[in-house]
């Protein structure tokens, strides 16, 4: 085995060593359901904005973002953007939300609703839904990535195992990892394992991009201009348009359609973070409204800086390892910032020195996918056992040590599904889930949100037909868009689509389908109210506005 898969694998151990040690600690000190879900609330806001900024920057944000720009240059940055943008919609929503809810979404959703049961359903299909597409893209690029940094190639053994076996066992690894941490620990395990992550990711970018900026004599003029040499692009590297919204002589249908698929990638952006499950049950960490105020004011200033970080990674990547060279190794670019990392490695420390430096990069990489998976995992268990079982099935009289049992065989359930869907989609292209996640959740869960903090007329019905229709919209628009089938590579006539090349069922020109999916989630939840039976309650909602707003009566 070469040195850098002796370091890397140590480092890997390592992490997984010292997470599992934050593992028994959490469960010895789990008592009861404030504790399993939320962790009792005793992090800090500053704490829980370490923890959020983990939950958000996964591995797409660490490794595709950088990839994207040293590939499409200015337009990958736009990722960066949209990603950071998203926050300012957070922080008008988040402290309400922790006011008015206990430990989920369908907490604030059914606050001021005659039915709770239909709304609680309707929200754990949501949850569950979105994370899981969250989750698959997470396991399957954990399996990849981990192959790729130790190593193992086609035609290889690792460990007595073939490559795709490797590869499959990085996977199961990963998922039974994250079945421990949310099983056992619960919200205190998996919020320490984000907070560990949050300070090992920033680390590793700080550093990275010292030594990166450095070649350059810390001059930022000087690595873009060596990185639009070295693309093959020229200038056009710098502007906007090589990737997104590009203009196509003498189509005006196509450009229009590229023009507007761009909008609807940043509307998904932009408005999803809000609505992801994962995200939502961490601002019920913290004691109060206040601090989870506080804790996005932090989330922001560090995603502010990552993404600030990925500039100097991706065009980095392009000036110093070069296309060609990041293309042969994955032509999506995910593997830019890895191989950046040894050359910068290289250049200071030798063979050596490369050899860390790609170790150091690859265990950042699986932490955050651990760390993210994990909070994925226990969103859709916390929803399982607290919505679904201790309020439909219980009718909200369930003990606590029997939710948190359901919690924890949930968390055991869902992994299960995980690790079996990520196995089969392994050598399938995925790469769209992650945006597909934020748009579902923009669509379904957005508006219920809005909706039900601000208009005094919203029903059951009308959360009930905003999810579902939301859900419902996204799912079939992505289905018959051009991820799905019909887009091919017009150099070489590849398959650029989940199905190969010849099948093209397509109907939707669009490849994010949030542009269209996001306005019929509210136009179904202001239908919905409008046309159920169900009379509004007005003192309901009068009491939610003032818990939302000063926190009187809030958990």
């Amino acid at each position: 085995m070469i040195e850098h898969n002796a370091v890397a694998f140590g480092l890997f151990v390592a992490f997984i060593l010292i997470t599992l040690g934050i593992t028994v600690w959490a469960r010895m000190n789990t008592q009861g359901a404030d504790d399993f879900y939320a962790g009792g609330r005793t992090f800090s806001g500053p704490q829980n904005g370490v923890a959020l900024a983990g939950d958000y920057m996964s591995a797409a944000s660490f490794l595709g973002i950088a990839g994207i720009i040293a590939l499409s240059g200015y337009d990958g940055f736009l990722y960066s953007i949209g990603f950071l943008v998203a926050w300012l919609i957070a922080l008008l929503l988040v402290e309400m939300m922790r006011n008015a809810g206990r430990f989920t979404m369908a907490d604030v959703l059914s606050q001021r609703v005659r039915r709770q049961a239909p709304v609680r359903r309707a929200a754990v299909v949501s949850t569950v839904t979105v994370s899981v597409f969250y989750l698959l893209a997470q396991m399957v690029g954990a399996g990849a990535l981990v192959s790729l940094l130790l190593g193992i190639h086609d035609g290889e053994r690792f460990l007595g195992m073939s490559a795709g076996t490797a590869e499959t066992m990085t996977i199961v690894a990963v998922g039974a990892l994250m079945i421990c941490y949310v099983a056992f620990g619960g919200m205190k395990a998996t919020t320490w394992v984000q907070i560990i992550k949050s300070v090992l990711l920033m680390a590793g970018s700080v550093v990275l991009t010292v030594m990166v900026l450095g070649r350059f004599g810390f001059d930022v003029s000087s690595m873009l201009g060596s990185a639009a040499d070295t693309s093959g692009k020229g200038e056009a590297f710098l502007r906007p348009g090589l990737r997104y919204g590009q203009d196509v002589p003498g189509d005006a249908y196509r450009t229009i359609v590229n023009k507007l698929d761009f909008i609807s990638l940043a509307v998904a952006l932009v408005l999803g973070t809000v609505g992801l499950p994962h995200i939502v049950n961490r601002f019920f960490t913290v004691p109060d409204g206040r601090a989870a105020r506080t804790s996005v004011s932090w989330a922001i200033g560090l995603v502010g800086v990552f993404y600030l970080m990925t500039l100097a990674l991706g065009f980095g990547a392009a000036a110093l390892v070069g296309r060609q060279a990041i293309v042969a190794q994955d032509p999506s670019g995910n593997t830019a910032v890895p191989q950046l990392a040894q050359a910068a490695g290289e250049h200071v420390g030798g063979h050596l020195g490369g050899d860390v430096m790609l170790a150091f990069i690859g265990a950042v990489a699986f932490a955050t996918i651990l760390a993210v998976v994990s909070g994925l995992v226990l969103a859709s268990s916390t929803s399982l056992a607290h919505d679904y079982f201790g309020q439909v099935l219980m009718f909200g009289r369930p003990r606590e040590s029997q939710e948190v049992a359901v919690a924890r065989f949930a968390a055991f359930l869902v992994g299960s599904l995980a690790i079996v869907l990520a196995v089969v989609a392994r050598n399938l292209n995925v790469a769209f889930l992650v945006a597909l996640a934020f748009a579902m959740a923009a669509a379904a869960n957005l508006p219920a949100i809005v909706l039900t903090l601000f208009w005094r007329r919203f029903t059951s019905s009308g959360v009930v037909a905003g999810i579902y229709g939301g859900l419902i919209s996204s799912l079939v628009l992505v289905f018959f868009s051009p991820v799905v089938s019909g887009k091919t590579d017009p150099v070489t006539g590849e398959s650029l689509s989940l199905f190969p090349a010849g099948v093209d069922f397509h109907l939707f020109p669009l490849e994010n389908p949030g542009i269209v999916s996001i306005p019929i989630g509210f136009a179904c939840a202001v239908a919905g109210t409008l046309l159920g039976r169900e009379d509004p309650d007005p003192d309901r909602h009068d009491e939610l506005a003032v818990r939302a707003l000063t926190g009187a009566g809030s958990h």
